[in-house]
């Protein structure tokens, strides 16, 4: 069983993933944050000329060693577990109490136990996945195959399609089913078809992997070894017919739009209408993100052994499930997800990942008590303001481009202005009425938790879209610009030091949340987010010649990033990561600009013993001050459309004019780009 949510796609979020705040209960209320910088972890025998990065968090690199369990080490890791540990106070506080039955605390406190509950889990072993592996087991042909794929998703187990419900992008007012391409274990299909030693050796671990949760259920080793392979063989076909993260890129290329009758004549083996009958789904139009999977998929149902496909199958449930059962699928699961492909040495604690666990699956009802005890009125107004004051300074920048002309102006300030903003918790708190939660029963709750959210998922199509609705928890360590919504939000989690604290000097809050917020700002006109309208519509708004002299300009910037290099020779990709690129240097900009709009930036006033602007540009570098593993950082490289940390540093104040003055930055510095070669998109 897939045990996950139904996955709302966040367009463009901040990132990948010593905290204070001051608490509105009184008997839990922490000291008040007095020192917002740090300077021990600089490197302050460095030029910050030379790598800006390392003069702003040299020491703390040197000094700092990663977490056993974690894959990487920064700003946001902290801030993330300290995060954590203030959910597990929450429901363990609440574990310890009495509640009432259907209540939002026994629901959270009674997943929280079932979850640490590993005695009961471990009697189990992998008895509940076993009536999915029988059905699987019982499939005679494709056509059953698919059957049983479309069957499972009303309980969280389906596959072959990759499924949702969001907004038409062509008519963002109502939500449409939409179908992606699916069906791949490894994170995108160069893994499948690179033949570089890290990838053939990821491969390799990939068929033990697959082999060993064979062998879990009491297959022979040499039979799990052989179904490992088939499979391996089986999706690097699939793969083939797959997109790269580069070309996902591309809202227009990715909408692809059909009557279900002729989508049917172009897959004449898989019957469309039995499929959408026991999907509960009800259309005569779906959009389908990319055709050409659907195409191979059609062919390679007919053409691959069905044992093989039922083999696929078979994995794919243990492998969904296996962090739900005994320890010895947790391991082999960790093993190969957390080592080799993160390069993560030892598990997280028990309680971390369960806290996790419950915030994915009952979001908005533990969220409801984080943000009572966690998120001040005080903080939520300090932030719209802060949003309100980088809002002004963006519409001040579009008017001054002079690089755009009258009319793409406009409809680039109405699009500005009517961005959605969104900062702590929705306005209006998700139910949870038809999940039943019991403290021993943590499959079933999982089961339970998927079963409501494809019903409240299916219940979309067709129907208007809800903008109130929120894309990530109140606790989320994040944000994000969703196009189809014209939205930008900013959970609660995020909306901590060192991101943002009430109590911090402008120069602080302006150069780490203000960044943010100018990111996800930028993110509305970046190559992907320029696409869509103010209504959120996939529409083009901007003049040919504009759209002309933003790719140009756009170029250069790609151009400059593609020659960054991590790992001993290894290149950012510079058309992958050009959205994030984009808002990042944007971000930087008018995060700035609206702090020269301050008291404290249009003074001259020392603290740590820095002026506002360079107080203002470290606390930028120490926000993304991270560390990776090798392992990890590869994986990013390949997937992940943000910069690595040091890039997402030293690239945007290499194009920031400030910067220069700041820190008195001359020809022959290593970071200098003469100004004529400097992005100058926002």
């Amino acid at each position: 069983m897939k045990l996950t949510n139904w996955a709302w796609l966040a367009a463009s979020a901040i990132a990948v993933t010593a905290c204070t705040s001051k608490s509105k209960d009184a008997s839990t209320a922490v000291p008040l944050r007095t020192v917002f910088f740090d300077k021990t972890g600089m490197d302050t025998a460095l030029n910050p000329g030379k790598d800006f990065f390392l003069y702003a968090n040299g020491k703390w690199i040197k000094d700092t060693k990663i977490p056993g369990t974690e894959n990487g080490w920064g700003s946001f890791n902290i801030l993330y577990n300290d995060n954590q540990k203030k959910l597990h106070d929450i429901l363990e506080d609440v574990s310890a109490k009495d509640n009432a039955a259907g209540s939002k605390e026994q629901k959270v406190a009674d997943l929280y136990k079932s979850g640490m509950d590993t005695v009961t889990i471990e009697k189990l072993d992998f008895e509940p996945v076993k009536p999915l592996l029988a059905k699987i087991n019982a499939v005679k042909d494709y056509q059953e195959l698919v059957k049983l794929a479309a069957d499972g998703y009303k309980d969280g187990d389906g596959f072959l399609f990759g499924f949702y419900v969001s907004p038409d992008d062509r008519i963002a007012s109502k939500n449409a089913a939409h179908f992606d391409q699916s069906s791949l274990t490894l994170p995108e299909k160069g893994y499948y078809l690179k033949t570089d030693s890290a990838s053939k050796k990821i491969r390799d671990e990939y068929v033990k992997y697959i082999a060993k949760l064979f062998t879990l259920t009491g297959v022979d080793a040499k039979t799990a070894a052989a179904k490992a392979d088939g499979i391996l063989k089986l999706e690097t076909e699939i793969a083939k017919s797959h997109l790269t993260p580069t070309e996902l890129r591309d809202p227009v290329k990715n909408y692809n739009k059909f009557t279900v009758t002729d989508l049917q004549k172009q897959l004449p083996d898989i019957d469309l209408k039995d499929v959408f009958k026991r999907m509960d789904l009800k259309v005569d139009t779906i959009l389908v993100g990319q055709p050409g999977y659907y195409k191979a998929l059609n062919n390679l149902l007919k053409t691959e052994p069905i044992a093989v496909w039922k083999d696929k199958a078979t994995f794919g449930a243990l492998d969904g499930a296996a962090t739900s059962l005994s320890k010895k699928f947790r391991i082999a699961h960790f093993d190969f997800y957390g080592k080799v492909l993160n390069g993560q040495k030892q598990q997280k604690e028990r309680w971390k990942l369960i806290s996790q666990r419950v915030d994915s699956g009952l979001g908005e009802l533990l969220g409801q008590v984080y943000v009572e005890k966690y998120f001040t009125p005080e903080a939520k107004k300090r932030m719209l303001d802060l949003v309100n004051n980088l809002q002004n300074v963006y519409k001040d920048r579009i008017e001054k481009l002079d690089w755009m002309g009258p009319d793409t102006k406009k409809r680039a300030i109405e699009k500005l202005n009517t961005f959605t903003k969104k900062i702590g918790y929705p306005d209006k708190w998700k139910k949870y009425d038809d999940v039943t939660i019991s403290k021993d029963a943590f499959y079933n709750n999982l089961v339970s938790i998927a079963r409501h959210d494809y019903k409240e998922m299916i219940k979309k199509v067709g129907k208007p879209v809800d903008k109130t609705e929120w894309g990530m928890t109140p606790p989320t360590v994040n944000a994000y610009y969703n196009p189809t919504f014209n939205e930008i939000v900013f959970p609660a989690g995020i909306l901590q030091f060192p991101f943002f604290d009430e109590h911090a000097d402008d120069a602080i809050n302006y150069g780490a949340i203000g960044l943010v917020i100018g990111h996800e700002m930028t993110h509305g006109f970046d190559d992907q987010g320029r696409q869509y309208d103010k209504d959120g519509n996939l529409k083009d708004w901007w003049t040919p010649a504009d759209a002309s002299r933003f790719k140009s300009k756009v170029k250069v910037m790609i151009d400059q990033y593609n020659k960054f290099t991590v790992l001993n020779g290894v290149h950012v990709n510079g058309s992958l990561t050009q959205g994030e690129n984009l808002a990042d240097i944007g971000g930087l900009a008018i995060a700035y600009q609206a702090f020269k709009n301050t008291p404290q930036g249009k003074g001259n006033t020392k603290i740590d013993g820095f002026t506002p602007d360079q107080r203002f540009f470290l606390s930028c570098a120490q926000v993304w001050r991270s560390k990776r593993t090798d392992e990890y950082a590869r994986m990013l490289i390949n997937t992940d459309p943000h910069s690595p940390a040091m890039y997402r540093v030293n690239g945007p104040v290499a194009n920031t004019p400030a910067f220069y003055q700041a820190f008195d930055i001359k020809p022959g510095d290593k970071m200098y780009i003469p100004e004529n070669e400097r992005v100058k998109v926002w």
